[in-house]
């Protein structure tokens, strides 16, 4: 019996197309071993577990009816796409999911061609369907073009702004509505069901055109009010009044569980000739598998767990993570000052707000997945007086950049921005990584921007921008755990513009930004072994610079090399505008500022992709030596790292 496959049907479907040949009858029993097999697999590689236990059934039924992939299937976000991955022959690769040289955990061109566009922030797909739709016609290829969006996305501005284009143009674009958590949806079963297959077949529609063509023949107001109340009276059976007024037609909402409800109205669509179309699906988050059912939040992203008992493998560490500090630093904040209040866009637990939100309910607000919305949103706030911390992920930040520099830079209010996931992030790769913080952020006039190198900085820096009242100012911080130091009950402010030295050298000097200062001093202590003693510094802030810090480094060493988890045009590139302007590069001082490539770096451990970086211990060394003209010791330092 142990040598029967568990998987049977699954195992016989390593393509799209061998799925399209089987019965319908036996598509239930092959989401059931899809189900299976998503969970085995995540249980080993961890990911986003609920979501895409959600989409199992729809994800059969999208590429049954549809011809992927010359139709083009747009999932929005990725999480919930690992089911789609293992039915379009990735299935032997994925338990190398968000591994190093494995697969993405989100969709992306370069790994299929069934993945049409890459995604990992949300809310994109509508937009990128009416492009590939509008293309397509273009070039004179028919093709159905399918666009997957969560509910939660729906949160988002751009997709009712890529909602409103399609419909002004009658795109011919399919959007199916995936909702699995705003309970939108009035009950779905066998009417509901019913009424979407009826709305959706040729004889309803082809009564409906019908209708709109005699109500042509009536005298205007006639025949606006007869327009009106067809829309209506089917909006208000079905819903979906919203959609229709953007100029889409709806359908549903149906079960998105239940395969003989979804594949007859898929099919109708999919045969619909014109106009963007908009299938309502309701689905359960974890479907299939109990503790994800019972807890979606906690099962959303999961660590490796035990399949049977549901339970995460934590980390051994002790250690506070770095979102945790500022969540307990501005807490402690909060409780002594009432103005202080906090934002987030859709990342509550994410940003470690969640706390925040339980202390202060009245204080706390998540506005969706909408970061343009927040950070206007937070600089309203800012004008009438409160102290709005706007934490929102590096990546996710730059979605809001115009609102930035027009609503908050430009009118100099002291919106306090709180920057996770700072620097390089591990296994969600490069569409999380926040590697460009910096740049952005202090080319900024006004805006002080600081990186904390260890928790209790962090702390000392949450302090700092509630007192800093003069203007905006950004905090970024990694993902991942502190250094162990013991933190204090409430941070100390530091000075604006001010960095430390933390060991006293002779030859060399490196100037960390945030949190490599822990390999710069392990640098310093292996450049020892080479004769060469060494200053560390941590600058604290990327802006205002500590100008008289650099100038002393800039002077009494023969090197100084600036470290930051940042791309180029960041803290190296703002000391060495200061230094060319200062005559300091004139004098025969050597420089190098070590930053991120100048390329995306793929998913692996953070400690791998800092060492493909050349931000370790061993890359600055490196750096130092080649720097000196010490080409053979260099060389001989690359073996040992």
């Amino acid at each position: 019996m142990s040598g029967i496959s568990k998987t049977p049907l699954l195992d016989g479907v390593s393509t799209p197309d061998e799925l399209r040949a089987l019965s319908p009858s036996v598509l239930p029993q092959l989401a059931d071993e899809l189900r299976n097999e998503l969970i085995d697999v995540v249980s080993v590689t961890g990911g986003h577990l609920g979501s895409s236990l959600g989409v199992v059934e729809l994800t059969v039924a999208l590429h049954y009816v549809f011809n992927t992939p010359d139709d083009r299937l747009i999932w929005d976000v990725g999480h919930q796409a690992y089911p789609h991955k293992i039915l379009t022959g990735r299935r032997s690769r994925m338990r190398t999911l968000r591994q190093g040289g494995g697969l993405s955990g989100f969709t992306k061109r370069a790994e299929s061609e069934y993945d049409p566009f890459g995604a990992a922030h949300s809310s994109t797909s509508i937009s990128a369907g009416c492009g590939f739709a509008v293309g397509s016609a273009l070039k004179g290829e028919k093709r159905n073009v399918v666009a997957v969006i969560g509910d939660g996305s729906m949160s988002a501005g751009m997709a009712y702004e890529a909602m409103n284009n399609a419909g002004a143009n009658n795109t011919r674009l399919i959007v199916i509505l995936n909702d699995n958590d705003m309970s939108i949806a009035p009950p779905v079963g066998a009417l509901s069901a019913h009424l979407s297959r009826l709305v959706s077949s040729r004889s309803y529609r082809g009564v409906r055109k019908l209708f709109k063509h005699l109500a042509l023949k009536l005298p205007r107001p006639l025949a606006i009010a007869a327009r009106r109340v067809e829309e209506y009276a089917r909006g208000m059976v079905t819903g979906g009044t919203l959609f229709e007024e953007l100029g889409f037609y709806y359908v549903g909402p149906i079960d998105g569980h239940n395969l003989e409800h979804l594949i007859p109205v898929l099919e109708n669509v999919r045969d619909m000739q014109n106009g963007p179309i908009l299938v309502h699906v309701v689905t359960q988050k974890g479907k299939g598998y109990a503790p994800a059912e019972h807890s979606a939040d906690k099962y959303h992203g999961v660590t490796k767990f035990n399949v049977l008992t549901g339970e995460q493998k934590k980390s051994k560490s002790n250690l506070p993570s770095y979102t945790k500090v500022f969540s307990d630093a501005l807490l402690a904040e909060a409780k002594a000052d009432p103005r202080i209040v906090a934002v987030t866009a859709a990342m509550p637990s994410g940003t470690g707000l969640d706390q925040f939100a339980k202390e202060f309910p009245g204080r706390c607000f998540d506005v969706g997945i909408a970061e343009q919305h927040a950070v206007t949103f937070a600089a309203g706030m800012a004008a009438e007086g409160l102290k709005p911390f706007c934490a929102i992920y590096s990546t996710f930040l730059q979605r809001g950049y115009d609102q930035v520099v027009h609503d908050v830079a430009l009118q100099s209010l002291p919106v306090r921005f709180a920057l996770d996931r700072a620097g390089l992030v591990g296994a969600d790769g490069p569409t999380h990584a926040g590697a460009f913080d910096v740049t952005y952020m202090a080319a900024l006039p006004g805006m002080v921007v600081m990186a904390a190198a260890d928790e209790v900085e962090l702390m000392h820096m949450v302090a700092t921008q509630v007192r800093y009242d003069e203007g905006p100012s950004a905090l970024r911080y990694p993902r991942g755990e502190g250094v162990g130091l013991e933190r204090p009950l409430i941070g100390t402010p530091l000075e604006i513009g001010k960095g430390r030295i933390i060991k006293e050298g002779t030859s060399i000097a490196i100037l960390s930004l945030g949190t490599r200062l822990a390999p710069a001093l392990e640098a310093a202590e292996m450049l020892s072994s080479y004769g060469l003693s060494t200053t560390v510094a941590d600058a604290r802030f990327a802006k205002p610079l500590d100008t008289d810090l650099i100038k002393r480094l800039a002077q009494e060493h023969e090197l100084l090399i600036t470290v930051e988890e940042n791309s180029v045009g960041g803290f190296g590139s703002h000391v060495m505008q200061f230094l060319a302007w200062e005559g300091l590069l004139d004098k025969g001082l050597k420089v190098r500022p070590m930053v991120l490539p100048d390329h995306f770096q793929n998913h692996d451990s953070p400690e791998r992709l800092y060492i493909e970086a050349g931000l370790d211990a061993g890359g600055i060394v490196q750096t130092a030596l080649l720097a000196l003209g010490r080409e053979e010791a260099a060389a001989a330092a690359s073996r040992i790292a």
